[in-house]
């Protein structure tokens, strides 16, 4: 199967009700807002791929990394205060990775470049924070805590001049998005 192939049949379904009960909505690409489809999301079933899901419509709010699997209850499993109402899908990659992350905003301060994931910058690099960043290959995680713990934030490729405007978010751990999608 090539990868184009593979892309198009990216699947998550979405249930009104814990443990795969009540209304679904099965979808295979970005959903800005799930509310015309669903009224709620207490559960959801990822066939293939991976997503990240938002508790806000237009992928705002908290942000919540899905690969294959099923989530009966994933509220209680993720500590979440409300439900889904957005999903983005990730795209299939293989190739290299690469991101320069920043002290400071604007890409400034100390800069050290990432090609593999990295539970702790302050262990690793001595840096105290991380304030901006460039993604140049592949699609990551970035945590607010070290150990890959805490609020997260999905990073594709692009330049991120500045996350004051994420809720103040400091990113103290990265790691890359290599999860399988068969």
């Amino acid at each position: 199967m090539s990868i184009a192939s593979r892309v198009l049949h990216l699947k998550a379904i979405f249930y009104e009700d814990r443990n795969f009960q009540g209304r679904s909505y099965e979808c295979n690409s970005d959903c800005p807002d799930m509310s015309p489809y669903l009224s709620r999301c207490h559960s959801c079933r990822v066939e293939s791929g991976c997503f990240m899901m938002y508790d806000r419509p237009n992928y705002m709010g908290n942000q919540y990394f899905f690969k294959r699997g099923e989530y009966a209850d994933y509220m209680s499993m993720f500590g979440m205060s409300d439900c889904i109402r957005s999903c983005r899908m990730i795209p299939m990659y293989r190739g290299p990775f690469r991101m320069r992350i920043y002290e400071r905003e604007n890409f400034m301060g100390q800069m050290y470049e990432m090609m593999d994931d990295c539970d702790n910058i302050m262990d690793r690099y001595r840096m105290s924070q991380c304030q901006s960043c460039h993604v140049m290959d592949g699609h990551w995680l970035m945590y607010e805590q070290p150990h890959y713990r805490g609020r997260m934030w999905y990073a594709r490729p692009g330049e991120y001049r500045s996350f004051s405007n994420m809720g103040g978010m400091r990113f103290m751990s990265m790691r890359r998005i290599i999860d399988s999608y068969y």
